[in-house]
């Protein structure tokens, strides 16, 4: 009989015990993370979005007590990558460094995207944010935006510009400058920001709108020239470069913003505690120091903020397009 109780208790004890672990893990995010998770970044390595991403994955590796690996999948102005993420597991395992290209100003002219933004992702936080600026190749003899617009005037179609890929923002700020001036430019696509400004270092093509993070080195060593700031602010990097705005071209606003998002339907308890980490790690002086370096700034938000952003960036970018007459089917 004391046998058979022995064993009833211990019976007991181990289905309470399957019980309550069987319970625990039905509780989304409630061991979160348990194994190594990927940060997509949809462009080149070695752009603005590679820089960040590769911060947000060492920043919040050591927090989360796991492995962030940088996954670069470029390809299709970064449809491709951002559209890997969508359709990826809901646990919070496969993540994506959101760009103004991915997630604005791609879903603003090609309306057949295989992604829907934002609805197809989980926002997490805004990172951070920069401007671009435009900068022309050493030989090409101008110094300022009044002379680019007088010498492409004056050479119809015989100056090109280098962006990441149609539907970019750099793409369409050539274009609606060129609709607000008057000129004529070929656009040329590369596939990656760092690729582009390299083919405008190397004369390849002769001038682009660079993500201030990538050009500032070219800056310095005088590889590339600046003519104009592309927000509606001097960046404090470069106090003395006017913006577009100043030179003319009024109401010319073109920013990058690089967030952090994740499929559609990842729990809340997980997409809170990421946007925790991040709130937690970018602030740390060390992170806004070495942004601010590279030309670009912390800027933080809730998911919610995120979102709102984004929507509201989208309808903006639509008037843009549909100002500069860019086509969908024609953005090559």
């Amino acid at each position: 009989m004391a046998g058979t109780d022995r064993f009833l208790r211990h019976a007991a004890a181990a289905l309470l015990l399957a019980a309550a672990g069987a319970a625990s893990a039905q509780v989304p995010g409630a061991a979160y993370p348990a194994k190594l998770i990927r940060l997509v970044v949809a462009n080149a390595p070695g752009g603005g979005a590679d820089l960040v991403g590769r911060m947000v994955a060492e920043k919040l590796a050591r927090p989360l007590g796991r492995q962030i690996i940088v996954e670069n999948r470029p390809g299709a102005s970064g449809q491709l990558g951002t559209d890997y993420v969508a359709k990826a597991p809901a646990d919070g395992y496969t993540l994506l460094l959101g760009t103004t290209l991915t997630l604005i100003s791609s879903p603003a002219l090609h309306p057949n995207l295989p992604y829907k933004s934002p609805a197809d992702f989980a926002a997490i936080s805004l990172l951070a944010a920069t401007t671009y600026v435009l900068v022309v190749h050493p030989s090409v003899p101008v110094r300022t935006v009044k002379d680019l617009i007088a010498l492409a005037k004056a050479r119809p179609g015989g100056l090109n510009y280098a962006s990441p890929g149609a539907g970019s923002a750099a793409h369409i700020a050539g274009a609606w400058m060129s609709s607000m001036t008057g000129m004529k430019l070929v656009h040329v696509t590369y596939r990656g920001a760092l690729p582009g400004v390299i083919s405008v270092v190397q004369g390849e093509t002769d001038l682009m709108f660079c993500n201030l993070l990538p050009a500032m080195p070219l800056l310095k060593n005088h590889r590339v020239r600046a003519l104009g700031i592309a927000s509606l602010t001097r960046s404090n990097l470069l106090p003395d470069l006017p913006t577009l705005d100043e030179a003319g071209l009024k109401g010319f606003d073109v920013e990058q913003y690089y967030s952090l998002v994740a499929p559609a339907g990842t729990g809340a308890e997980i997409v809170d505690r990421l946007h925790q980490e991040v709130a937690r790690q970018f602030q740390a002086p060390d992170v806004k120091s070495r942004l601010a370096a590279e030309g670009s700034e912390v800027r933080l938000s809730t998911p919610a903020e995120l979102e709102k952003l984004i929507v509201a960036e989208i309808a903006k970018w639509s008037r843009v397009i549909k100002l500069a007459g860019i086509q969908a089917d024609a953005a090559q």
